[in-house]
């Protein structure tokens, strides 16, 4: 199993970032592969996505469906074809954390786990002498610098304003 964890601190209430995160379809504004997504249900358990991806000459709809959705400061997902993997989104009030002149301080963190070796082979049109291990291998640091920037971008688009943000990183294997 391989994880890529992102975490950084907004300066607005939890339920107004956990609002934020849970509009799935809106990801696509953030991401620079994600082409679009197609959200089937209401956005709580049991509702599905079809995210809409674009890269190199490849392009792969995932289907994920949300698990378990607690207001503010959980939103548990998973993939449900072709590869096996999961992730969440996690929220926490840290407002005694928060800098002179802001009022809230929230921890925003991005959990994602995924099983490389479970990948479907059949499930992407590969070009022409490509193969799905070198694909794995080349789209591997691509989902981590994706969920940096992802957060980069939601930082700026739930606060308003450009800022630095502070991005705690981790990843497994440690070759990631």
């Amino acid at each position: 199993m391989d994880t890529v964890e992102v975490s950084t601190v907004v300066y607005i209430p939890p339920p107004e970032t956990h609002d934020f995160l849970v509009d799935f379809p809106g990801y696509a504004r953030y991401s620079e592969y994600l082409e679009r997504v197609d959200q089937h249900g209401d956005g709580g358990p049991g509702t599905e996505y079809d995210l809409h991806f674009a890269w190199w000459r490849i392009s792969y709809t995932a289907r994920s469906r949300v698990v378990d959705v607690e207001p503010p400061t959980r939103l548990d997902w998973t993939v449900v074809k072709d590869i096996d993997a999961n992730g969440r989104w996690l929220v926490e009030d840290v407002s005694d954390e928060a800098p002179p002149g802001r009022e809230h301080a929230t921890r925003v963190r991005l959990q994602i786990q995924f099983f490389p070796g479970s990948a479907d082979e059949s499930a992407i049109d590969l070009p022409r002498f490509a193969s799905l291990s070198w694909v794995i291998g080349k789209v591997k640091p691509l989902i981590q610098e994706e969920a940096e920037r992802v957060v980069r971008r939601i930082v700026a688009d739930i606060e308003g304003e450009d800022r630095e943000v502070d991005l705690e990183i981790h990843s497994t294997p440690d070759s990631v």
